[in-house]
């Protein structure tokens, strides 16, 4: 029995809906627009193509979009008064300030300079710390929506055995406590992990984060889990011709979609989750910060 594909971008699309529907009752009934600034050091095309990602979307769903770029040379005071400037103003409810940063720049200080109530990305040491102790805070992107694409998927995740794969801030070690958070019982593992098919073996829910292509093969799953893939990486492929590359995830999909009961595929699964839950963190800071209530199932 092949698994189900989870479509990653149809649910995206409706939580940009959601986002969407509730922006404009904001707007309609206590003259509220949510604002989202993104701040871009430099160059680095990948981050260009995202920014204007993110720009575009945030308009889409009748948000006050900005959009700071600074040249790769900046120094580390100029940006810290933007960022402080921002953290000011009440027209921003979300600052993002686009990783990686040039070398001169220290992300830890630059990141921590973000009001945390502001902190779209849920990368500022408070919300980390909110979150490690169960307490209300901004959760980063890209593990909840892998969150929210589990629960859609499975209901309750109350009991079940779920291995994440990976240990990064950015998305092994949140996703643990997302997890936590729904009762599951967690194990993190990594490339030090001892016999790790096995570890792998035993998850009702395996989620891949460690940024190796096709790393994680089908007969490491246990039949019928479900499995979520954030890795992107690209590869070289010849037999769409020379020089041509692909992307492919952490799990190796062949293998894995004959075992697992629902995966998600690479492109097109949690890719598109990360940009409307920045979407929805701006909404739920904004909702924050004039005491009204948060949008429902767009939280952790």
């Amino acid at each position: 029995m092949a698994a189900k594909i989870i479509d990653g971008k149809a649910f995206a699309a409706d939580v940009r809906g959601r986002v969407a529907e509730h922006v404009a009752g904001l707007q309609r009934d206590h003259g509220l627009t949510p604002g989202l600034a993104v701040v871009l050091v430099g160059e680095d095309p990948a981050s260009q193509v995202y920014v204007r990602s993110k720009g575009k979307m945030t308009v889409e769903v009748g948000m006050h979009s900005e959009e700071h770029r600074l040249d790769a040379d900046t120094p580390e005071q100029e940006l810290i008064a933007l960022i402080e400037k921002l953290n000011a103003d009440p027209a921003i409810h979300g600052i993002l300030v686009q990783l990686p940063l040039p070398k001169h720049l220290d992300e830890d200080l630059v990141i921590n300079t973000i009001d945390p109530a502001k902190d779209v990305d849920g990368f500022h040491i408070s919300n980390v710390g909110l979150l490690s102790t169960g307490q209300k805070s901004m959760v980063p992107c890209t593990p909840l929506g892998c969150l929210m694409l589990l629960r859609d998927e499975l209901g309750s995740l109350s009991g079940k055995d779920a291995v994440v794969i990976g240990r990064s801030n950015i998305v092994g070690k949140p996703m643990a406590q997302l997890l936590l958070g729904d009762s599951a019982t967690v194990t993190v593992a990594h490339s030090r992990t001892k016999d790790l098919a096995e570890v792998v073996r035993r998850a009702d829910i395996v989620v891949a984060a460690v940024g190796r292509p096709q790393m994680v093969p089908g007969d490491w799953i246990k039949p019928g889990a479900t499995v979520i893939d954030v890795g992107i990486n690209r590869i070289d492929a010849p037999e769409k011709g020379e020089g041509k590359t692909r992307l492919v995830g952490d799990v190796d999909f062949n293998s894995v979609s004959q075992v697992a009961g629902a995966m998600t595929p690479v492109p097109g699964g949690v890719g598109p989750m990360t940009i409307a839950c920045l979407l929805a963190n701006t909404l739920t800071a904004a909702c924050r910060a004039n005491n009204l209530p948060e949008p429902e199932g767009l939280t952790a």
